[in-house]
């Protein structure tokens, strides 16, 4: 039970502190902003999948399983937000 208000506390934070940091980025950065997280969610991607092939439990696979999911998602969505974004900047030929 001690273990689970550990992980919950840092949940609670990491959401508190993830919020507070995106409200504060100026419309300016969020490109180059999504660009890094998209580094990050490759890099979470990479532990889905490391953690869907330990295969302890059925839990823990489909878990993995559905994390692979999510990041892949946020990976793609990532870059195509990304790629739209940088297209506005382009000039007209």
């Amino acid at each position: 039970m001690e273990s689970f208000v550990v992980s919950l506390t840092i949940f609670v934070l990491a959401v508190v502190v993830g919020f507070e940091i995106i409200t504060k980025v100026p419309p300016l950065l969020h490109t180059p902003l999504m660009s890094g997280s998209n580094a990050i969610s490759g890099i979470t991607l990479i532990g889905a999948v490391l953690s869907a092939g330990t295969q302890h439990t059925t839990l823990t696979t489909i878990l993995g399983l559905s994390a692979v999911v999510f990041a892949t998602v946020n990976v793609v969505g990532g870059f195509l937000v990304t790629h739209r974004m940088l297209r506005m900047f382009r000039r007209e030929r």
